[in-house]
C-alpha cells in the first residue's frame, strides 16, 4: 500500500504540473483576472513535494512519525488544493470567465483531483497502518 501511494503521489504531481503550466502558459499571476491566490499556487505544490519528500523518508525508513507527518503535509496540499479547485469552479464559464485557470482541461482537472484524492486515502490507510504495527 506504501508504494501504491508513492505512485499516486507522483501520479498527481504529474498532472499538477501539467496544469501549472497550462495556468503559467496563460499568463499565470499577472493575467488581468485570475481567482488563483499566487501564494496558494505557490505553496500547493512546494508543499506536496515537501510531503512527498517526507514519504520517500518513511519508506527508507520506516518511521511512523515520516507517514503522520507526511500525510500532515498532504492536509495541507488537499485544503490548499480544494480552495483552488472550487475557485476554478466558481469561474468556470459565464462571460466574466477570464483567467489563466479557464484554459485549464476539465478533465485534467478530474484526473488531478481522484487521484489526489486516492493518493490521500493510501497515505492515510499506511499511517494508520504503520502505527499498529
Amino acid at each position: 500500500m506504501e508504494f501504491a501511494a508513492l505512485g499516486a503521489w507522483v501520479v498527481a504531481a504529474a498532472g499538477g504540473a501539467h496544469l501549472l503550466v497550462i495556468w503559467l502558459a496563460n499568463g499565470g499571476p499577472s493575467a488581468k483576472v485570475t481567482r488563483f491566490p499566487t501564494l496558494v499556487v505557490a505553496g500547493h505544490p512546494l508543499a506536496a513535494v515537501a510531503g512527498l519528500a517526507v514519504w520517500i523518508g518513511y519508506l527508507v525508513t520506516a518511521r511512523a512519525e515520516y507517514a503522520w507527518l507526511a500525510r500532515a503535509a498532504l492536509l495541507v496540499v488537499t485544503l490548499q488544493g480544494f480552495m483552488l479547485f472550487t475557485r476554478w469552479l466558481v469561474g468556470r464559464g459565464g462571460r466574466h470567465a477570464r483567467g489563466a485557470e479557464q484554459a485549464f482541461p476539465a478533465a485534467a482537472v478530474a484526473v488531478h483531483g481522484a487521484v489526489a484524492v486516492t493518493t490521500f486515502v493510501l497515505v492515510f490507510l499506511s499511517a494508520v497502518d504503520v502505527t499498529r504495527a
